[in-house]
């Protein structure tokens, strides 16, 4: 009993001091039993007087609470009764029914969200349960259980995704930001499918806007903000590029919109066949720039070169008809200018989309190069590939070696020669690595390079590292075959003579068995003469037009848009020949060949031999 008269009296002084707090009149005649643990105690009431109820009396909110004691006619609180217009818009939703049928009525469903009444306090508090940083709690106790709400919403993870925004990260740091409530509504919260939704696909810009405002007004009028007033459906809204709920800083690498992930995400429309059609766009607009210069660096990490958006813009896309457009032909000297100062004028005569193949087409002077080359790559392969298959067929089938030259025997190469082939082969493998690497960068072999933290920098690094290394190469041969005696020497060896058109044919012949003789050959015959002018040939080429590419802003502004185009075409098909013209001819002469096999070890000893 005596515990009971002390806990009594605990709480009767809690409550003088919520009444110096202030309660509205009245209130005493209810503490008189309220606040007696022994008979009905209400813990919340120390919350009242601090309420944005403090000043209701207790009989506006519970009705038929004036007759002591209460009768069976005390109803329930009607939170409506005051707030009728939110009550209304609460339950003229999905949303509000389904909290209603859950919690047992309009009161319990306000409190879901607002707190109890007796501890209610106005939004912009911040122990209000819907303040922005409180609402991704209060709406997370349903929408972030799985258990709670739809399966196809909580597949979605709306509160987890929110939570790693840009918005949220704001509304965490005190910032003015949007939070659940601002996007979605407060009591009228209907579903995106809804046209009366803020959500609504077509209302998503005025939704954004209400933040937004500059952004939504450039939106507004550009082709695609035309489309969606329009009511087209294919026409993207704001949360297309951005995202809903993960709505990321644009500097974020996880953004949708950073400059890395903007051509997948423009893609997203621009590479589908179907819309592309409906609408009478071109459908390869997303496959050429992938494959240009832009897109293939863009694609290996090259943050710095051109994507959709630094082209076509962000917010304010427009077609390139209309003469506000950047991409109209007009506006393209501004627009290239921005990173090719000096060559817009050349820029604005070519493709846009400017890939190997939209560059190379029928008609043109790349197109021709382009022809040629794919008619000379598969000839000159072909032959050299049928020329030595019948050499290896012969000589595998007699069963002895068809090479009796003295001139193989003894120094073959001499050191300062060998340090040149060493060079050069190691030169020609990293550019032929990082070169294919920045076409093919999905290949399984590309994929060392995607480890480095900037690929497409120490892609280029390498490749440039490589052309400087085969240019020293170039020059510092060019000093010995003109300075240096053995120089001299090796060069008059490999000047074409006239049994180099001859002895091709009694060779062919001997393979065929068509002649009894296998010609007697010079050291550096016709065989090796063929690789070492193509090499020269080749080298020469490859340093001239990967120049002109390197330098591409001195070359566009000096040269013509189709020198450069055929410098692309040149580059690319020249590195596929000699590629193969190294793997049918070279490794054939110093690996495969029966009189060689395993190897002609003249480029590491000197010698033919590895045991001599």
């Amino acid at each position: 009993m005596l515990k009971i008269i002390c806990l009594s009296s605990l709480w009767v002084a809690s409550c003088g001091q919520v009444l110096a707090g202030g309660l509205p009149e009245g209130a005493d005649s209810c503490l008189a039993c309220h606040s007696d643990p022994a008979i009905a105690p209400d813990p919340r009431l120390a919350e009242f007087s601090q309420s944005a109820h403090q000043n209701i009396s207790c009989e506006s909110c519970h009705f038929g609470s004036q007759e002591l004691p209460h009768s069976a006619n005390v109803k329930k609180v009607q939170c409506e009764a005051c707030h009728d217009s939110a009550a209304k818009g609460l339950k003229s939703t999905l949303h509000g029914a389904t909290i209603q049928q859950r919690s047992g009525g309009v009161a319990a469903a306000c409190q879901a969200c607002h707190g109890h009444t007796h501890g209610v306090v106005t939004a912009d508090q911040k122990a209000s349960k819907i303040d922005r940083e409180s609402q991704l709690e209060t709406c997370g106790a349903c929408h972030g259980d799985k258990n709670k709400v739809p399966k196809l919403i909580a597949s979605k993870h709306p509160i987890e995704s929110y939570q790693h925004s840009i918005h949220a990260q704001l509304v965490h740091e005190g910032k003015a930001a949007a939070a659940c409530a601002d996007c979605h509504g407060s009591h009228e919260i209907l579903p995106a499918a809804d046209p009366r939704s803020p959500i609504f696909h077509k209302s998503i810009p005025q939704a954004c806007g209400r933040c937004h405002g500059e952004e939504a007004e450039k939106f507004k009028q550009s082709v695609h903000g035309k489309a969606l007033a329009a009511g087209v459906r294919e026409a993207p809204a704001c949360t297309d590029c951005h995202g809903e709920h993960t709505i990321r800083s644009p500097k974020d690498k996880q953004s949708s919109v950073w400059r890395g992930s903007v051509t997948k995400t423009c893609s997203g429309c621009h590479a589908s066949e179907k819309i592309m059609m409906k609408f009478g766009l071109p459908s390869d607009r997303v496959s050429t720039f992938q494959d240009s210069f832009h897109g293939l660096a863009s694609k290996r990490g090259d943050m710095e070169v051109a994507n959709c958006a630094s082209c076509h813009g962000w917010h304010d896309i427009l077609p390139s008809s209309d003469q506000v457009s950047r991409v109209n032909p007009g506006k393209l000297d501004m627009t290239c200018g921005q990173c090719h100062p000096g060559a817009q004028a050349v820029l604005s005569t070519g493709k846009i989309h400017a890939s190997l193949a939209a560059t190379a087409t029928k008609g043109s002077l790349a197109g021709w190069v382009k022809w040629f080359y794919l008619w000379l790559i598969p000839l000159v392969i072909g032959g050299m590939f049928t020329h030595n298959f019948i050499d290896w067929l012969r000589k595998a089938t007699s069963g002895k070696s068809s090479m009796h030259n003295p001139a193989y025997e003894g120094q073959l190469l001499l050191a300062t020669e060998r340090a040149q082939h060493a060079l050069c082969a190691a030169a020609f493998i990293i550019l032929a690595y990082t070169g294919f690497a920045l076409k093919f960068s999905d290949a399984w072999w590309a994929q060392p390079l995607n480890l480095i933290a900037n690929s497409e920098e120490a892609r280029r690094f390498l490749h440039r590292a490589a052309a400087g290394v085969l240019t020293m190469v170039a020059v510092w041969h060019t000093f010995y075959i003109f300075f240096t005696a053995n120089g001299r020497k090796r060069i008059k060896q490999m000047l074409p003579a006239k049994r180099d058109l001859t002895d091709p044919i009694h060779k062919v012949a001997y393979n065929l068995r068509l002649a009894a003789e296998h010609p007697e050959l010079p050291r550096f015959s016709y065989i090796e003469k063929a690789e070492y002018w193509s090499l020269a040939w080749g080298t020469l080429v490859m340093l001239a037009t990967g120049t002109a590419l390197l330098f591409h802003n001195y070359a566009l502004t000096h040269f013509p848009l189709w020198a450069i185009e055929v410098s692309r075409v040149i580059h690319y098909m020249e590195a596929i020949l000699a590629c193969l013209a190294i793997a049918v001819w070279h490794f054939y002469g110093v690996i495969f060949d029966p009189d060689i096999y395993p190897m002609n070890w003249a480029w590491l000893k000197g010698k033919r031999r590895f045991k001599d």
